[in-house]
């Protein structure tokens, strides 16, 4: 992908809109996002900033009332806004892979667990045998740490929700993805069990040397398991940078707040807070989103939204308080 950003992921300018009976909702307002093979990028923000409809997006998966209504996806030399349903086929659920929020709600409720793998198997590789796709079922729960004889047999609604979320771990894995994306596969599980899933999704990604994304609010999730984070406002990338960099030296202003937020050990003051409200996106703030909740507001920040820009080596903000004043 010369040229590119990324070489296996390079999104520009990415935007969702939703129709609705309020108005239009603008979900996505130019996402910025990109990665590289076999690096971890983290997707954080505040809940309803756009992180799970990014995602969707990725695997061209918005349906009615929502479309995407500008912008470009390159995914291992292929754009794929510009894919045809069957050629789709070819990479969701097979170079690209995903982990949902609701493992049990995203399993059918009517047939048994082994069956569902199976089938995922034979949809990547439809000339295996009944009995190799039995195998290759039997190694995939086996690999998440599931005992294949009895869990094959189990229908969703007989499994917890730590075995259910590593039954969505072994189909997503079945098809080896060229990129796995996780939507907060630890968000309906209790401490201990999202623990066990998370040292298990490390321990497999690391093991295979899988590209994966990691959507979650949880700071000390993404710290542990990327190397990279993206973080997101109202719809908008606002800040690009490795894992070491966003946390020692975050620079825009919400991502700032977002980090004082974080409770630190023995820490007895109170946590601060980002003055404000998440605004509505069916009438969202002209020019940067964030700006009626910023401290350091001029007047440029509310006629136009800000440009991602190279703050130094592989630190990228979208921020009027930085870079060159021609560009703005």
């Amino acid at each position: 992908m010369e040229g590119y950003r990324g070489d296996l992921l390079d999104v520009s300018n990415l935007r969702v809109f939703f129709h609705t009976y309020r108005g239009t909702i603008k979900a996505l307002n130019g996402v910025e996002l990109w990665l590289n093979q076999g690096e971890r990028l983290g997707i954080v923000g505040e809940s309803g900033c756009g992180k799970s409809v990014t995602s969707l997006a990725f695997m061209q998966l918005i349906e009615q009332p929502g479309e995407m209504t500008g912008g470009r996806i390159m995914f291992d030399n292929k754009e794929l806004n510009t894919l045809t349903e069957k050629e789709l086929d070819s990479v969701r659920g097979k170079d690209m892979a995903t982990i949902f929020q609701e493992p049990v709600s995203a399993l059918n409720p009517v047939l048994k667990v082994g069956f569902q793998i199976g089938e995922n198997i034979k949809r990547i590789k439809p000339k295996a045998s009944k009995r190799e796709v039995r195998e290759e079922t039997a190694n995939m729960l086996e690999l998440v740490g599931l005992d294949s004889k009895r869990i094959s047999g189990f229908y969703p609604h007989e499994l917890s929700g730590g075995m259910a979320q590593r039954v969505m771990i072994a189909m997503a894995l079945s098809s080896s993805p060229k990129l796995l994306i996780a939507d907060e596969p630890t968000s309906a599980l209790d401490v201990t069990i999202q623990a066990q899933i998370l040292e298990l999704l490390e321990e497999l990604v690391e093991k295979m040397n899988y590209s994966a994304i990691l959507i979650t609010h949880d700071m000390g999730v993404a710290a542990e398991f990327c190397d990279k984070i993206a973080v997101m406002y109202a719809g908008n990338t606002v800040e690009y940078t490795t894992v070491e960099e966003i946390f020692n030296n975050p620079v825009h202003p919400y991502a700032k707040g977002l980090f004082k937020a974080v409770p630190k050990v023995g820490q007895t003051s109170e946590l601060e807070t980002i003055a404000g409200e998440v605004p509505d996106l069916v009438n969202p703030p002209s020019g940067c989103r964030f700006h009626p909740r910023c401290s350091h507001t001029k007047p440029i920040c509310k006629d136009g939204f800000p440009p991602l820009q190279e703050l130094s080596p592989g630190h990228f903000v979208a921020c009027y308080l930085y870079g060159d004043e021609d560009s703005k």
